[in-house]
């Protein structure tokens, strides 16, 4: 199934929801019964977002519905981003995305800067 981020911000009303219930997203998340979608984890960050949760689901539509009731209930400006595992774009022999579920792997060892020679 498609991974999706969702990139949330408080509003003002969602930071009083938030002081007042500290487990309001913990709650939202396990209540929320969005058909064709799951939230798979949950983290709050530092920086532009508030939280950073990762969801799957069947489609976008699926994808807009977890997000638009995330906003609702927890009072959060949601940006809902598809995501696309990178060996998907590395992958040369026409393997079908939708049947790899592993981003691909890659040491430091194989890191380069582009002028670097090889």
């Amino acid at each position: 199934m498609p991974l999706y981020f969702l990139l949330g911000t408080l509003t003002e009303h969602g930071q009083r929801m938030l002081r007042t219930n500290p487990e309001l997203l913990i709650n939202a998340v396990r209540d929320c019964d969005c058909e064709g979608a799951e939230i798979l984890g949950q983290y709050a960050v530092l920086g532009r977002y508030d939280f950073v949760m990762m969801a799957e689901a069947a489609d976008n539509e699926a994808a807009a519905k977890i997000s638009l009731d995330l906003g609702v209930r927890i009072g959060l400006h949601v940006e809902t981003l598809p995501a696309i595992a990178i060996g998907h774009m590395t992958e040369e022999d026409g393997e079908n995305p939708d049947s790899q579920t592993e981003g691909a792997t890659v040491s430091t060892a194989e890191w380069r800067l582009p002028d670097e020679p090889a």
